[in-house]
C-alpha cells in the first residue's frame, strides 16, 4: 500500500485577545460617591470593597487617584467640608435679620441631615470625623477647625446684632454662638437616630426663640 505523504498543517492564526480598557470615571463624582459611603458606614465600617463597588472603579484605580483609605477619607471630608460651606452660605447672607438667619441655618441642616438613600445620615464632621479624632492627629484639627468655625461665625453675627439693636447690649455672644452651635449639633445626632422632623424643628425654633425671643406671630393675640 502506497501511503500518501501527508499534508502540512495549515497555519491557523489567531488574533490577539484585546485588553480590556481601564473602566473610565470621573473623579470628582467618585469621591462623592465615596463621601457618601463613609456617611453611611463611618471610617472603619467602610471596607475597600465597599469603596471600590460604590466609586465604580477598582482598587488600581482607587489607590492611583485618591491614595490609600484614610488619604480617601480625608479628601471626601474636605468635599464635605466644600459643600456645607456652599449650601449654608444662603443662610448668612447680607440683609436677613437674626431670627432669620438662624432658621434658615437650623432649615439647611436639617434638609442636609435627614437626607440620604439609606436614610437619614446625620453631620460627616459630628457622626464620623469625631470618631477618627480621638485617635487620628491630622484629622482631630480638621474637625476641632470645623466646629470652631461655626461657633466663631456666629458670635460675629450675634456681635453685629448687639449693634443694630437686634439683641440687647448686655447679650453674651460667646454663651449665645455656643448653644446656636450646640444645637445644629444635636439635630445631626438626633437626625441620625431617625427622630421625626417636627420634633427636630421644634428644638431648632426653641432656641430661636430663646436667642432672638418668641417670634411675632406667637406675641399677637
Amino acid at each position: 500500500m502506497v501511503q500518501k505523504k501527508p499534508q502540512p498543517a495549515k497555519a491557523v492564526t489567531i488574533a490577539p485577545k484585546k485588553r480590556g480598557r481601564p473602566r473610565a470615571f470621573e473623579p470628582d463624582v467618585a469621591l462623592g460617591k465615596a463621601m457618601d459611603t463613609f456617611r453611611d458606614g463611618g471610617f472603619a465600617a467602610t471596607s475597600l470593597d465597599d469603596l471600590s463597588e460604590a466609586m465604580g472603579i477598582n482598587r488600581p484605580s482607587l489607590y492611583g487617584t485618591f491614595g490609600d483609605k484614610r488619604e480617601l477619607f480625608l479628601k471626601a471630608y474636605e468635599r464635605y467640608r466644600a459643600e456645607m460651606a456652599e449650601k449654608f452660605a444662603p443662610a448668612f447672607a447680607p440683609g436677613l435679620t437674626l431670627r432669620q438667619m438662624l432658621e434658615k441655618i437650623y432649615a439647611t441642616a436639617l434638609d442636609v441631615y435627614l437626607a440620604g438613600e439609606n436614610g437619614p445620615r446625620g453631620c460627616f464632621t459630628v457622626m464620623t470625623a469625631t470618631s477618627e479624632a480621638m485617635a487620628d492627629p491630622e484629622i482631630r484639627p480638621l474637625v476641632q477647625r470645623a466646629l470652631g468655625s461655626t461657633q466663631r461665625t456666629l458670635a460675629k453675627r450675634f456681635q453685629a446684632a448687639i449693634e443694630t439693636g437686634e439683641l440687647p447690649p448686655t447679650a453674651n455672644v460667646q454663651i449665645l454662638s455656643q448653644i446656636a452651635a450646640s444645637t445644629v449639633e444635636a439635630l445631626a445626632i438626633r437626625s441620625r437616630a431617625r427622630v421625626p422632623r417636627s420634633e427636630l424643628e421644634a428644638i431648632a425654633k426653641g432656641t430661636v426663640d430663646l436667642i432672638c425671643g418668641p417670634s411675632p406671630a406667637a406675641t399677637k393675640v
